[in-house]
């Protein structure tokens, strides 16, 4: 089985770390293209070939069919391959898994907007808005939660690293990298995803492939990268 995996911009384009994270975790072999996110045209034109899709990642299945969203591609790949280990396999901590991710792929607006991610650069002091701080502590809290009833002693949230934490593995960079407070057990998840291989592997890649784009810059301190 052959997948096409288009990504954006390594540094820059956090859902294309989570479906490329789905693939690279997991083991699925695919191949992939990269979106130039300084191209004038921009990602939907660049992705004319596989419309009606328009953003990335977008995963084009061995019959040409175009799966358009990170959570889309996450049930499409558990689906295919149900022994991949995508989503927990017992069925409490599935729930709390596709429970997660699904807040992930729909909410935390205030710090997505505010600090979007860049993996070239790191600040030592964004200012948080409450907004973010309030989205900060809602992370805090499912982690806990998902935690607690997965019993998970793993550095992941349920237990074995699942979409989920894929999910997340953005927000770990956001949080990093925009020096948000957080709690030692949010810290202590956080560099689970800054020292996870395949995170690293994925940083290198954004270091040195495309420009740095200039309308991620925000005029905060700049400190060195935290991991």
């Amino acid at each position: 089985m052959t997948y096409h995996l288009i990504l954006g911009d390594y540094a820059y384009s956090s859902w294309s770390l989570r479906g490329w994270l789905l693939f690279e975790k997991f083991g699925i072999p695919r191949r992939e293209t990269l979106l130039d996110f300084f191209d004038e045209a921009g990602v939907a034109a660049q992705m004319a070939d596989h419309a009606p899709a328009k953003t990335v990642p977008t995963l084009v299945t061995e019959d040409r069919i175009p799966v358009s969203d990170s959570l889309a591609i996450a049930e499409e790949l558990a689906s295919r391959h149900p022994d991949a280990g995508l989503w927990p396999s017992n069925p409490k901590h599935r729930a709390v898994a596709r429970t997660l991710a699904a807040e992930m792929h729909s909410g935390f607006t205030a710090l997505r907007g505010d600090c979007p991610m860049n993996l070239r650069t790191a600040y030592a002091d964004s200012a948080p808005r409450d907004e973010v701080l309030a989205d900060v502590a809602r992370l805090e809290t499912i982690w806990a939660w998902a935690r607690a009833t997965c019993e998970s002693d793993t550095p992941w949230l349920c237990g074995n690293y699942s979409a989920a934490d894929a999910f997340f593995a953005p927000v770990a960079a956001r949080l990093a990298g925009y020096s948000l407070p957080m709690s030692e057990m949010a810290e202590a998840y956080v560099t689970a995803h800054l020292t996870d291989p395949a995170f690293q592997k994925w940083r290198a890649l954004g270091l040195e492939i495309g420009e740095t784009l200039p309308w991620y810059k925000k005029d905060y301190p700049v400190k060195d990268w935290p991991a």
